[in-house]
Order: structure tokens, then sequence, then C-alpha cells
């Protein structure tokens, strides 16, 4: 019997709220912790997160088995979460806390981004150059557990986040 070794990726896309469903329950996906990383501050909390002080985005950190969704496939879903022209944040969502990154773990996962980057900006796409840094990643802190799976425990505010922040009519404009 083999056993499959699992790997992480690591994407911020602003409120980590909306990056943990498009991701969860797919084949291969093996767990989704929301949490904050990129920045100086050990151990943040939400509140010094978000009063943009430690410099730390929101992000989700993804337990993933390759062979069933290849690292590839979590970017190609991963661009159509985010506006890649915007390096203020994303959506309503304003400030370095909320801005979209890809941190990548190994050399191969830097070079899919940046071959997925540069595939998004030839496409034309965007109007605007796409601009979402590719960094190494660096200690990720798991948010507080009410962040956790946040559009299962509140279903009802997490869609409303996503209509009224303006991400679901960024998606269906420019996806869809």
């Amino acid at each position: 019997m083999t056993t499959t070794q699992l790997e992480t990726a690591t994407f911020a896309g602003g409120c980590f709220w909306c990056m943990v469903k498009p991701f969860d329950e797919l084949p291969g996906i093996h767990g989704i912790v929301s949490g904050y990383t990129g920045g100086h501050k050990e151990n943040p909390t939400y509140e010094e997160v978000k009063a943009q002080t430690t410099g730390h985005a929101e992000a989700v950190q993804i337990q993933y088995d390759p062979s069933l969704f290849p690292y590839e496939k979590l970017l190609e879903l991963y661009w159509q979460q985010i506006d890649p022209t915007d390096d203020e944040g994303q959506f309503i969502d304003r400030g370095e806390s909320y801005r979209a990154i890809i941190f990548y773990h190994t050399e191969e996962q830097r070079q899919a981004a940046e071959a997925t980057k540069k595939e998004l900006a030839e496409s034309g796409k965007f109007k605007k150059p796409i601009i979402t840094p590719i960094r190494e990643a660096s200690t990720f802190y798991p948010a507080e557990e009410y962040h956790q799976d946040f559009y299962k425990k509140n279903p009802e505010k997490y869609k409303q986040e996503r209509v009224e922040s303006g991400r679901d009519a960024f998606a269906k404009e420019n996806w869809n």
C-alpha cells in the first residue's frame, strides 16, 4: 500500500472567509486553514492584522494531494477568485491585510505560479497589468477558530460578504 505525500499551497486573496469554499471539498483537498502570513509580527490576532500593523495578509493554507488535484489546477482556481490587477486589497476590502499574493513552498510551485501569471497577462483578459506578487512562503499563523470554515458556520453572512464585496460580480464578469 502506498501513501501519498500531501503538499501545501498558500494563497492570499482578500478576505479569507471567501477563499475557503472554492477549494473545499474538491477531490484531493485534505484541509484548508484560514490564517495570516507574510508579515513581521509573531502570533498575530485578527484585530492586529485588520489594523494593518503586522505586515500580514489574510490567507488560506491548503493541504492537497497533487496526484488528485495538481498545483496548476489550484492556481487556475485561485486566479478566478481574485482581481489580479489590484495591489491595494481585494474588492471592498482595502489595505495590506487584504492583498492578493501567491506564497510558494517549492521551486516547482514558484515556476508554476510565474507561468500561470504570464499566461494570464498574455491572454488579454484584463486591460490592466497582472500584478499579483509571488513570494516565498513564510510562517503561517492559523486564525482564530471562529474564522475557520466560516462559510459553513455562517452561510448567510458568507453569501452577503461575497455579494456586497463585489467579488461575485467581478467573477461573473471576468470568468463566466
